[in-house]
């Protein structure tokens, strides 16, 4: 297929859509098309784009609140609207609530990308979807949003963490200091902050420290966490830069946290998975890779002792990394390099535009 030059804008708002959405830019700009970068000044955002040298404009700040996020929303809005008129985008892409208004004002296109459920992310869906010319999901959410639907077998995290893409390397654990064939484990703490968590719970301070504590009696531990740490836990915070935690996360013993993105992360590496929150039972693709692939497992935090059972029993397991790996590449059997898709698939739908 020959494909004409394009114009893409991406919106990125969170650091996972870096990673989302970062070798697809790459590759994009390889193939002659121009990519322009907005984003969201939060956590990690600006840090991950400075090291993969992609440019970005800073159009919005996280804010917290009812008020903080609807004020953000406008100033966010009207950022990727200067921006898109000023590169004259002609497709914007991203996980995000402005580019379909932003693309109807325009006149030209908006693809959204998500990989929550409606139900769950419901603001995000009401604000995103309807403006929107396609929504694209993975296949396992159980939902139709009519012929703008697309859907994929694979999984946000298969964009940056398939094996046709990474490949891990060991030489951080040396500057962790961990030693060869050390135990140790990843602890995320998340703060529940997005719009989409109001009223949802994760893992509490007293949990927090009974676990760590445990732990640390099987391995060395490493945490990684978006609210400042108690003095308690703050010997334990990792020291390495965000770009590489994946590749300390994938020869761990085993992940446990409140995060969705993280827990997926790790399941995709084939990491034995531990996630505690509101959300379990509630998100198709944790679902999906909890019950068919048996990589994660999750705990509501009512079930906080059945959660420390099933870790100690886990730990006791001959040959865990092996039996992780193995269902791993299952998974990976029956799901797709989502990178090399997503560039094909946003090439073809814009020549099919062109005609």
């Amino acid at each position: 297929m020959n494909v004409h030059p394009n114009r893409f804008l991406i919106d990125v708002g969170h650091p996972a859509h870096v990673h989302l959405f970062r070798n697809a830019i790459q590759r994009w700009q390889e193939r002659g098309h121009t990519v322009v970068i907005t984003a969201r000044d939060k956590e990690i955002t600006t840090q991950l784009l400075d090291h993969y040298h992609l440019p970005y404009t800073v159009i919005s700040k996280a804010r917290k609140g009812t008020g903080g996020l609807a004020l953000e929303y406008l100033e966010h809005f009207l950022g990727v609207l200067r921006v898109a008129r000023r590169s004259r985008s002609q497709i914007l892409l991203g996980t995000s609530v402005s580019i379909g208004p932003v693309a109807r004002l325009m006149g030209t296109r908006a693809v959204v990308f998500n990989e929550d459920d409606a139900k769950v992310a419901r603001v995000f869906s009401l604000l995103a979807y309807p403006p929107a010319n396609l929504i694209v999901t993975p296949s396992c959410l159980r939902e139709n949003h009519g012929d703008r639907h697309v859907k994929y077998p694979g999984y946000h995290e298969l964009a940056y963490l398939h094996p046709n893409i990474f490949a891990p390397d060991r030489s951080y654990l040396v500057k962790l200091g961990v030693e060869e064939n050390e135990p140790y484990f990843i602890v995320r703490f998340v703060s529940l902050l997005a719009a989409h968590d109001t009223r949802e719970q994760g893992i509490n301070l007293e949990t927090k420290l009974k676990l760590i504590g445990y732990l640390s009696t099987k391995g060395r531990v490493f945490i990684t966490s978006e609210r400042p740490l108690v003095k308690e836990l703050q010997p334990y915070l990792i020291s390495i830069s965000p770009e590489h935690i994946h590749d300390v996360m994938s020869f761990a013993t085993m992940f446990i946290g409140d995060s969705q993105t993280m827990t997926a992360e790790a399941a995709v590496l084939g990491v034995p998975a531990i996630r505690c929150n509101t959300f379990v039972g509630r998100i198709s693709y944790l679902e999906e890779l909890e019950h068919r692939y048996q990589l994660t497992i999750g705990f509501r935090p009512k079930d906080e002792e059945l959660m420390f059972t099933r870790i100690a029993e886990l730990l006791a397991q001959p040959n865990l990394a092996g039996i992780w790996q193995e269902r791993r590449r299952r998974m990976l059997s029956e799901k797709i390099d989502v990178t090399s898709w997503m560039v094909d698939m946003i090439e073809r739908y814009a020549e099919a535009g062109r005609s």
